[in-house]
């Protein structure tokens, strides 16, 4: 006798078991009823912002396990775990061309009914913030009791499970800071500038979070290698010495400004891992 397909077999929901291990009837039904929008373009807003959701919870669902991994010693793991997450967080940033096609008047009109809401409440950005701190803790734990010497690692140790891991780290805050500039793009392009959005931050407070780094100490050490490195005393150009003396106030003015974004914005963590200089 042969085999029936087409009559379910899993518990649920749905007429068959795709719709009930996916639960599509659940999802299909969160967003807003045609009879309910104030716009039709509700519906598009929704989808990237619901979406994102789905995905922020794959990418810190992944951030966790890696954390677990390093405390572990499984360093290889971790860093595939990351590689997953940054591409979840690069899927989040993809999705935002959705939104070019949201007019600006259109959004006007859609922004009455958002209340309060703002992005800076999103559990799934809330909960990156926290899991970052968390995979923070464990690599920092990770160099002191073995105590590794990141730079050296960056010098000589391209083939070891401690440089895939930084990197795969890099990686994800790259991505979330890639998003965070795409994200302050496409506010700008919907909105404007020197307006306020909907939880009353001016527009320009995500500009100051572009700056903003998980991992300070793995970018600085960059920096630390370039002046170590056989053209690390190169001079600036005539043309751009001016600028070249300027620069560091400017950048620590740009990282104060983004370290006060980030603790109002509650993204702000204690960096413990140190860099040791070559």
């Amino acid at each position: 006798m042969s085999k029936d397909y087409s009559v379910p077999v899993l518990d649920g929901d749905g007429d068959n078991d795709y719709t009930r291990y996916m639960r599509t009837d659940t999802l299909l039904s969160l967003q807003r009823r045609p009879e309910d929008m104030i716009h039709r373009d509700e519906m598009l807003f929704q989808v990237v912002h619901q979406s994102t959701e789905l995905w922020l919870k794959l990418a810190c669902y992944e951030v966790e396990e890696a954390a677990r991994q390093i405390d572990a010693g499984h360093l290889d793991t971790a860093a595939r775990l990351l590689g997953r997450a940054s591409l979840g967080a690069r899927m989040t940033a993809d999705q935002l061309e959705m939104m070019r096609h949201l007019a600006p008047w259109d959004f006007q009109i859609i922004r009455t009914v958002l209340g309060h809401g703002s992005g800076f409440e999103s559990p799934g950005w809330k909960l990156a913030r926290q899991v970052s701190q968390d995979i923070d803790k464990s690599f920092s734990r990770l160099v002191e009791a073995r105590g590794t010497d990141l730079a050296e690692v960056y010098r000589t140790g391209h083939d070891t499970a401690e440089y895939r891991l930084a990197e795969a780290m890099i990686d994800w805050d790259e991505r979330i800071s890639l998003w965070r500039t795409q994200h302050y793009k496409m506010a700008t392009r919907v909105i404007g500038h020197s307006v306020v959005g909907t939880k009353g931050a001016p527009v320009e407070f995500l500009a100051k979070l572009i700056g903003h780094k998980f991992f300070p100490y793995l970018w600085e050490l960059r920096t630390e290698l370039t002046l170590a490195g056989p053209m690390g005393d190169a001079e600036p150009a005539p043309e751009f010495a001016d600028e070249a003396q300027e620069a560091p106030a400017q950048e620590a003015h740009e990282a104060h400004q983004a370290h006060r974004a980030a603790q109002a914005d509650g993204t702000a963590e204690r960096q413990v891992c140190p860099v040791s200089r070559p």
